[in-house]
């Protein structure tokens, strides 16, 4: 994809600090932009879309993903750590779980909005299940229970 619009978020500056390692390291996990090229398995973006790209790659359909939990995809990379979006052009697997296209090309003034959502969102090729609840059972102090 064609970036056209990227920033820096903190996390990118811990190995500045001295938390993590900086020899060669890519940085960047916020990021829009335009699809280029798809891959022969890639169904939900095509060519032309205006994206909204994930700050963890998923591929949306491990049974993890479908639980809503994508950020723990059996196939997650953090991009920050493997890709990284400071750049011109980027390279993103498990594109349909991982971009999010947008209807259209956004307004030039909601772009900073689609960064700061990159940074949390939870990718979206197909919604996720419902939150599971647990069946409800009658409590032991109930007032209207059974007597003895």
């Amino acid at each position: 994809m064609k970036l056209t619009a990227t920033c820096i978020c903190g996390s990118d500056l811990w190995p500045y600090r001295g938390i993590e390692p900086a020899d060669h390291q890519v940085m960047g996990h916020e990021y829009v932009g335009v699809v280029e090229e798809v891959g022969s398995q890639v169904e939900n973006v095509e060519i032309g879309d205006f994206v909204v790209g994930s700050f963890v790659i998923s591929d949306n359909t491990c049974e993890i993903c479908q639980a809503g939990f994508q950020s723990k995809c059996l196939h997650a990379e953090f991009v920050s750590q493997t890709i990284g979006t400071q750049a011109e052009k980027a390279r993103i697997p498990h594109a349909d779980g991982t971009l999010v296209a947008t209807p259209g090309r956004p307004d030039a003034d909601l772009i900073p909005a689609l960064l700061a959502a990159s940074d949390v969102l939870a990718p979206a090729g197909t919604p996720p299940s419902p939150p599971r609840q647990a069946p409800a059972r009658p409590s032991r102090s109930s007032a209207t229970g059974p007597s003895a």
